[in-house]
């Protein structure tokens, strides 16, 4: 465990730094759900930082402020971010169509004649799909690694918005890529120098970078399966913009410290642009700013985002009316993952996760599963396949690797490398006429896409 030296006032907003350690110890050594968490927490009381658990399950060297970490999603409030400081000095547009910034041999899609903008990548609401559908991984445990700008650029050429432009948000790894790539060449340097020169220099963050650079190998926690399994670190050269960055809580601290008060920062007005422009998420009340989750409103108004690659879990998180901020690392890809801890601290009516309970997998009739093969379409551009093969079932998602799924009952399956189950929901003659997946927390319904 590691805290600043800065006073801890006694009315602090957070939980005492022993209850936060009981979180941790409670989620890694009784639940088996994280290798290694490391907490950052700050507000009017200062800085703190609380860590658990080791860099590896066959490394037992302890986490701490300076450990490294996988952020994932996070990285795309690092792109709209510089997009916004690249607006505010006249360097780019924010509603620039997206194809002015792009060579003249690849064509953007464009529907009713508008054309996609910066704006629409960076608030999930271009139209285009969560991943591109030429996206063939020779390494599903490394599946960004070997996708090119020349297979972005083909796929974009070829695609066809299925609806308006601006008309509904889903979430697209593919177009924040596309924008930090595109934001990249309008500098004429790398994403990750780019990166480095707007943000994480002025902020003094000398830990963060977009590879397992040399300087920082010696502090990157190993990331690990739902098992607790070693897995190899993911490489995003083409859509860096995406999910590219590592971290440590210290340096995400410098962050959080400007997000929070953000009044002598040189990135104040660009933090206030990714805040101001609004567009409707996907969930309930939500919205969507420059990259950012905002959710509730008032007093109570948390501004997020989280991230997950093949070993890792991030959550970072600031409630501007109160003036207090969370980052919270695992070096582990579980569905508990840290987002519930982050939520918690911000404000403790949001409970802890409860433990996932172990499940059993029965023998049913392989003819059963005849019934539930098919596609069902949970987006416009996301699917997920059921086929059989002999005595078993097995679920491939767009763009990901095809997995076996297991029995709890005729219509309820789970899988065992992540955890996530499927219900299917069936007609009078026991076909499937659709299907909910059940994972992070959240249903998603999806209808069968055949006849």
């Amino acid at each position: 465990m590691t805290f600043s030296t800065a006073a801890v006032s006694s009315s602090s907003h957070f939980p005492s730094i022993a209850e936060i350690k009981r979180i941790l110890v409670e989620r890694i050594d009784v639940q088996r759900q994280s290798v290694g968490i490391v907490v950052g927490t700050f507000g009017p009381e200062g800085r703190v930082i609380v860590s658990h658990g080791n860099f590896g399950a066959y490394y037992a060297r302890p986490v701490d402020a300076d450990t490294a970490f996988e952020i994932g999603s996070i990285t795309k409030v690092f792109t709209t971010l510089v997009l916004a400081e690249m607006a505010g000095r006249g360097e780019i547009g924010l509603d620039d169509p997206v194809a002015m910034h792009l060579p003249a041999t690849v064509h953007m899609p464009t529907r009713a004649g508008r054309e996609i903008t910066l704006t629409d990548l960076a608030t999930h609401t271009s139209g285009l799909p969560r991943l591109p559908e030429n996206m063939a991984p020779a390494d599903d445990d490394n599946p960004y690694a070997d996708y090119s700008v020349e297979q972005m650029y083909a796929f974009l050429s070829a695609y066809e918005l299925p609806r308006d432009i601006g008309s509904q948000y889903e979430y697209s790894n593919l177009g924040m890529g596309l924008l930090g790539h595109v934001l990249a060449r309008r500098a004429g340097t790398s994403y990750g120098a780019l990166v480095r020169e707007r943000i994480l220099a002025p902020l003094n963050m000398r830990s963060t970078a977009d590879t397992p650079a040399v300087y920082m190998k010696s502090r990157l926690a190993n990331g690990h399966d739902d098992q607790l399994m070693p897995v190899l670190n993911w490489d995003l050269p083409t859509l860096a913009g995406a999910g590219a960055l590592l971290s440590t809580a210290d340096d995400m601290m410098n962050f959080v410290e400007m997000l929070v008060d953000a009044r002598t920062s040189p990135l104040r007005e660009a933090l206030a642009t990714t805040l101001s422009i609004r567009r409707p998420a996907d969930a309930g009340d939500d919205e969507t700013g420059l990259g950012w989750v905002i959710s509730g409103s008032g007093d109570d108004q948390i501004i997020w985002h989280n991230g997950g690659t093949g070993g890792y879990r991030s959550y970072l998180g600031f409630m501007p009316a109160k003036g207090v901020g969370v980052v919270a690392l695992s070096n582990t890809s579980t569905e508990a993952g840290v987002d519930d801890i982050g939520r918690h601290l911000l404000d403790s009516r949001n409970p802890l996760a409860e433990p996932p309970r172990e499940r059993v997998a029965i023998t049913l009739d392989p003819a059963i599963y005849d019934r539930y093969v098919g596609i069902y379409r949970l987006a416009p551009e996301f699917e997920i396949a059921i086929t059989r093969e002999g005595a078993g079932l097995f679920a491939q998602a767009t763009g990901q690797g095809r997995l076996e799924i297991f029995a709890e009952n005729e219509t309820r399956f789970f899988l065992k490398v992540v955890n996530a189950q499927i219900t299917f929901d069936v007609g009078a003659d026991g076909r499937a006429t659709g299907l909910t997946l059940h994972q992070n927390g959240t249903d998603q319904k999806a209808p069968r896409a055949e006849a």
